[in-house]
């Protein structure tokens, strides 16, 4: 991280040089090593700065694709049950209508 920020002091300390040192090549080359340096330490304030971390957001994706999958499985099943219940209750409402219940108490 030091060096990057060595790296953009150096840019600056070139852009203040002089009169029309501050061209686009220098403004880029400002902007990509500003860009760098900040998404560098946004990923060291978050703990994924280290060699594991690729590792680790990897299985975390894994895990929260496995929850998805889990929530999707889940949700199917309760409105298969409730496709169910609802035709068995449609079903005895029409037995009852019909009186075909008489028939099976006789």
């Amino acid at each position: 991280m030091k060096q990057d920020g060595e790296m953009l002091a150096r840019l600056v300390a070139q852009a203040d040089g002089g009169p029309g040192a501050a061209d686009m090549v220098m403004i880029r080359a400002l902007v990509e090593e500003a860009s760098e340096l900040g998404a560098g330490r946004a990923l060291e304030r978050l703990g994924l700065a280290d060699r594991r971390a690729e590792g680790d957001v990897r299985e975390l994706r894994e895990l929260l694709r496995a929850w998805r999958d889990a929530k999707k499985a889940a949700r199917g099943a309760v409105i298969g049950w409730l496709a169910r219940i609802a035709l068995a209750l449609l079903l005895l409402g029409i037995a009852v209508k019909t009186g075909l219940v008489g028939l099976v108490r006789a």
